[in-house]
C-alpha cells in the first residue's frame, strides 16, 4: 500500500481530491439507485393492491381456459403471476403469456416460499421461483373459499431500470472522475508553484560549498503573501538566507584576515630565518677553536632554522594556494615523476621496500610539475615517516574514466580512526605529544591536498590495521 501511496505534496493532495470526489459520487449514486429502486417498488405494490388478485381469484375454476368461467386475464399485464393455496398447498398456479394463462409447474421449494408469504399485510413481498429467470413482487389475499390467492408481477423491469441508473451514474462519475483529476492537478500544481520556488532556493542553497571559500548566496524569494502557510515559508527562508549570509561574510573576512596574516607572516619572517642561519653557519666555519658546547648550540640554531625555513615555505605556499593563485599548465609526464620521487624516498628510506606498479605507457597530464612532486613527494615521506623499517610501500599509478590515480599504499600498523576524518588538516600529528626533532611541520598532508585540490583532483585516505592508502585523483 505504501508503495502505490503518492510521496510528493502535489499527488497527494490530487489523489486526495479525487478520492473525496469518488466518495461523493459513490454516495450520490449509491442514495439515487436506493431511492429509485424504492420508488419503483412501491408503484410495483400499489399496481398489486390495486390488482385486487383478480387473476388469483380466477384460477379457482377448474375450466379450460378458454372456457367461459375460465381464468380472467381482462386488465391484467403480461408475465402477472397468479397462485392459488388451499391450506396451505398451492392447488393451481399460473402466469399471463400472450394475454392468456399458462400453468406453471411449482417445485416443493416454490410452493414452500409461496406458502410462507404473509397474507393481507398490506405490503408486497420479494420471492424468487425456479419457474422464472427473475425475481417476483407478490401479495396475498385471503379468497372468498377460505383458501389464499398470491399474485405477482415481475421485478425484472424495475432491475432493469436500476441497473441502467447505475450504468449511466457510473459512466458519468468515472468521466467527472478523470477530468477532475486533470484539473485538480493542473490546479495544485498552480497553487504549489510558489513553494516550488522555496524548495528549489533551498536546494540551491543547499549545493553551495558553505565549508570554505568565498559563497555567493542566491537572490532572496520574491515577498509572498504572509497570512498563508507558503509565504510564512518564503519569510523565514528569506530570513534564514540573511543570517546565513552575513554569518558566511563575517567568516570570509575572518578566513581573509587570516590568510593575509599567515602569507604577511611568512614572507616577513623568511629574512630573519635566513639570516640566523646564515649567521648560525658563519660562526661554525670560524677558523680558531670553538667550544664543544657553542658549536652544540649553534649546530641546534642551524638546524632549528632550516625547520623554520621549512615551516614558513609551507605556510606561503598554502596561503597562496588558498588565496586561488593559478598554478603553472604544462604537459607533466606523471610516470617519470614518480620514478624520481620513489627514488628520493628510498634514499630516505632504505629500511622499508618500495614497490613500484605502473602502467606500460607513460601517464601524461597538464598541471605544475613542481607542485605535483611536493605533493608526491609528501605523501611517500608520510609513508617513510609513520611506518616502521621494513613496511612495504607501494606506489601505483592507474588511469579510469573518474581520471589518474596515484595511490601510495603500505602494510603499516594504520592510522587511527579518530584522526583520519582530520588527516589532511594542518598542523595534525599521528603523534600529538611526540618530540618534533624530526623536522615535520604537520603541514605536509595539507599542501597534499591544496594542490590536488588546486589542479581540479581529489585526496582520500583509507586505512586499517596492516593497510593504508592515500588516492590522489587527478583529472587526464
Amino acid at each position: 500500500m505504501n508503495r502505490l501511496r503518492p510521496r510528493t505534496l502535489r499527488g497527494q493532495l490530487t489523489a486526495g481530491l479525487v478520492v473525496l470526489l469518488a466518495a461523493a459520487c459513490l454516495a450520490v449514486g449509491v442514495t439515487t439507485a436506493l431511492a429509485l429502486r424504492g420508488f419503483l417498488m412501491g408503484r410495483l405494490d400499489e399496481q398489486l393492491i390495486a390488482s385486487g388478485g383478480r387473476f388469483a381469484a380466477s384460477l379457482e375454476h377448474e375450466a379450460e381456459p378458454d372456457a367461459d368461467n375460465g381464468p380472467d386475464t381482462r386488465g391484467q399485464s403480461e408475465n402477472t403471476f397468479g397462485a392459488r393455496l388451499l391450506n396451505g398447498d398451492v392447488t393451481r398456479a399460473a402466469v399471463i403469456d400472450d394475454a392468456t394463462d399458462r400453468p406453471l409447474r411449482l417445485t416443493a421449494e416454490d410452493r414452500r416460499t409461496l406458502a410462507d408469504v404473509p397474507v393481507a399485510d398490506g405490503a408486497g413481498h420479494s420471492v424468487h421461483l425456479s419457474a422464472f429467470r427473475h425475481g417476483y413482487r407478490v401479495t396475498a389475499v385471503r379468497g372468498d373459499d377460505g383458501d389464499v390467492l398470491v399474485t405477482g408481477l415481475p421485478l425484472h423491469p424495475v432491475e432493469e431500470t436500476v441497473h441502467r441508473l447505475e450504468a449511466v451514474e457510473a459512466a458519468l462519475f468515472g468521466a467527472a472522475l478523470v477530468g477532475t483529476g486533470f484539473a485538480a492537478a493542473l490546479w495544485v500544481r498552480i497553487s504549489l508553484r510558489p513553494l516550488h520556488r522555496v524548495t528549489a532556493r533551498a536546494a540551491e542553497v543547499a549545493r553551495l560549498p558553505l565549508a570554505g571559500g568565498e559563497i555567493v548566496m542566491p537572490r532572496p524569494l520574491p515577498d509572498a503573501d504572509p497570512r498563508t502557510e507558503v509565504g510564512q515559508v518564503a519569510g523565514a527562508l528569506n530570513h534564514m538566507l540573511g543570517h546565513v549570509e552575513d554569518a558566511l561574510l563575517r567568516r570570509q573576512a575572518g578566513e581573509e584576515r587570516v590568510r593575509h596574516f599567515a602569507a604577511d607572516a611568512s614572507h616577513e619572517l623568511r629574512t630573519p630565518v635566513a639570516n640566523v642561519r646564515g649567521h648560525a653557519e658563519l660562526a661554525l666555519r670560524h677558523d680558531g677553536p670553538v667550544p664543544a658546547e657553542v658549536r652544540h648550540a649553534l649546530e641546534r640554531i642551524g638546524s632549528e632554522s632550516r625547520r623554520m625555513t621549512r615551516l614558513v615555505d609551507d605556510l606561503l605556499l598554502l596561503a597562496r594556494l588558498d588565496a586561488g593563485r593559478p598554478l603553472a599548465h604544462e604537459p607533466v609526464d606523471l610516470t617519470l615523476l614518480i620514478l624520481d620521487a620513489t627514488d628520493d624516498a628510498r634514499a630516505a628510506g632504505p629500511g622499508h621496500h618500495w614497490v613500484l606498479d605502473l602502467p606500460e605507457e607513460p601517464v601524461r597530464i597538464t598541471g605544475d610539475v613542481h607542485r605535483l612532486q611536493q605533493a608526491i613527494g609528501n605523501v611517500l615521506a608520510n609513508a617513510r615517516t609513520h611506518t616502521p623499517p621494513g613496511t612495504e610501500v607501494t606506489v601505483t599509478l592507474s588511469t579510469g574514466p573518474a581520471g589518474v590515480h596515484v595511490e601510495v599504499s603500505d602494510n603499516g600498523p594504520g592510522i587511527p580512526d579518530e584522526l583520519q576524518a582530520e588527516v589532511f588538516g594542518r598542523f595534525v600529528r599521528a603523534d600529538r605529544a611526540r618530540s618534533r626533532s624530526t623536522g615535520s611541520t604537520g603541514l605536509g598532508l595539507a599542501i597534499v591536498r591544496a594542490v590536488v585540490t588546486a589542479h581540479g583532483g581529489t585526496a582520500t585516505v583509507t586505512s586499517r590495521p596492516g593497510r593504508t592508502a592515500f588516492r590522489l585523483t587527478l583529472p587526464a
